[in-house]
């Protein structure tokens, strides 16, 4: 399944194949590592680098002759060759849809209205998919963002398909998959107490229904407890509203009660989109996104904020510092910064270096399929450039700090999205070994500029090997491959039962999803 060729491997023991019994330190080697310097608190290359782990932690990291050495105590060597050692990558919008993006990025609002629920759908909505389809749905999902890199998630999927929102029994099948993946997982299921709607005539509205809602965040809480019970150290439990403009301030409150009770972070979608939650909180609740998680109790430290595009410093919202920036650096919460999405949805965030120099952490996330942090860091880097009319902004290590540290901190885990003696031992390798990857001068430029999240052929989490020449040890891929497109026809022909302007006759699949050429 690797994209690229491997790099090349001299024996069983360079491949870090255990010998029964084997218990002892494993060391990692690469040609070129990303580790972190707890002398000058940041990133920095190594060159011939070698990690020593031991059980589920980093023992040691050195480079050169030190690492020889380092190499020559562990029981086993996994040699990556012409690779780039990185810390696991964090995505805390870890997409585990199939459809989204795909079908929804290519059309004009007018058409997009008919990807919505419609008003009279809402009244008596359906799971679309059986419950092994939709685990079969989050498997998919979750081998995704481990082939792509990715050692820590916050998966999100859409509540599209759904008859209302996720439930706790989807979350633990969730868990339990990631579990035996060994992906590191944060996950609560979503809830709401409405759903964007489009009505007969082509408007817009939410439809409400409190009880289901608050339903929903009963199996959200106790979806907590469940984690608990669980004690994987694999997986965490936070609460995940959807949308603020779909969420009641009494859900939305509640919310902020249990996380302070509980310590648990919450993500919430805000700040993302104009008419369709700023213009409906001006006008039905009287306040702006950030006004309404300051009354709810959720602006704190404990908040992951997903996209944070439209503040005040959008050219769209106000265009002047006004103190949105100022609010959220004050309290500590966390902006997950999607370029990749953001770009294909045309809707920019203003800019990163402004949200940085006021002290804003920033996370990164995919929230599209691919779920490719690669390439999201690309595109992230070239906007930034762009806005500025300046190469030397967007710097290429913002991007990846944002990737790894500033997901550990969001985390409340600063032992993650680092490279150091005692940190956990999660890791991602990106092969630079194929020709059409080009020169290297920079490991990371050249990876971000000629590579892809296709490129990870390596991964450990907790020391315990998740992925290897591309592949995850037990997969049946096919099979995998041959559901999955299976599944997202099903998905997509759903669709047309939920088109509210549709003709008299209904509307088909190839009305909702033209081909870019017509086919002949």
């Amino acid at each position: 399944m690797s994209a690229v060729p491997p790099p090349p491997r001299a024996s069983a023991a360079s491949r870090g194949i255990r010998t029964p019994g084997s218990a002892g330190p494993t060391a990692v080697r690469a040609d070129y590592a990303i580790a972190f310097d707890e002398r000058r608190g940041r990133l920095v290359e190594l060159r011939d680098a070698v990690v020593l782990v031991r059980g589920d932690r980093i023992a040691a990291v050195a480079s050169g002759a030190d690492g020889g050495a380092l190499a020559a105590r562990a029981d086993e060597v996994i040699d990556l060759g012409e690779s780039l050692l990185m810390p696991g990558l964090i995505d805390l919008e870890g997409l585990v849809d199939i459809d989204h993006l795909l079908l929804d990025s290519w059309w004009s609002p007018e058409h997009e209205a008919r990807l919505e629920w419609s008003a009279s759908y809402a009244e008596t909505p359906r799971e679309v998919l059986e419950p092994g389809e939709r685990s079969t749905l989050r498997r998919y999902g979750l081998v995704q963002l481990i082939l792509h890199g990715i050692t820590s998630a916050m998966p999100i999927s859409s509540e599209i398909h759904g008859a209302w929102a996720e439930t706790h029994d989807d979350l633990l099948d969730t868990a339990r998959t990631a579990s035996e993946l060994g992906i590191r997982v944060f996950l609560g299921p979503s809830y709401r107490s409405g759903v964007h709607v489009t009505r007969p005539d082509g408007s817009a509205g939410i439809h409400w229904d409190e009880a289901k809602g608050e339903a929903a965040f009963a199996g959200a809480v106790r979806f907590l407890d469940t984690v608990d019970e669980l004690d994987d150290p694999l997986v965490t439990g936070v609460l995940v509203p959807c949308r603020i403009e779909t969420v009641s301030d009494a859900l939305l409150a509640a919310t902020a009660e249990i996380s302070a009770s509980r310590g648990a972070l919450v993500r919430v979608h805000a700040t993302q989109g104009l008419e369709s939650e700023i213009g409906i909180l001006a006008a039905e609740r009287g306040t702006t996104p950030l006004g309404l998680l300051q009354r709810t109790g959720l602006l704190n430290e404990r908040l992951i904020l997903a996209h944070g595009v439209y503040l005040d410093v959008h050219p769209d919202v106000h265009g002047e510092d006004r103190g949105d920036l100022a609010a959220l650096a004050a309290v500590g919460a966390t902006v997950v910064h999607c370029p990749l999405t953001n770009a294909r949805y045309a809707f920019w965030l203003e800019r990163l270096s402004e949200y940085l120099e006021a002290g804003v952490n920033i996370a990164l996330g995919t929230d599209s399929f691919p779920p490719d942090l690669i390439r999201a860091i690309d595109a992230g880097v070239q906007l930034s450039k762009a806005q500025h009319g300046d190469l030397g902004r967007g710097l290429l290590a913002e991007y990846v700090e944002a990737a790894t540290l500033g997901g550990a901190r969001a985390l409340k885990r600063p032992d993650l999205g680092r490279i150091a003696a005692g940190a956990a031992a999660d890791l991602a390798a990106f092969s630079l070994a194929d020709l059409r990857t080009g020169a290297i001068d920079d490991p990371l430029r050249t990876l971000v500029l000629a590579g892809t999240g296709r490129d990870a052929h390596f991964s450990m989490v907790a020391g315990r090997v998740v992925m290897r020449d591309g592949e995850i040890p037990g997969l049946d891929v096919p099979a995998l491959r041959r559901e999955g497109q299976r599944i997202f026809e099903k998905l997509r022909a759903a669709y047309t039962e939920r088109d509210a302007l549709a003709g008299p006759d209904g509307s088909s699949v190839e009305e909702l999803f033209p081909p870019v050429f017509p086919r002949g």
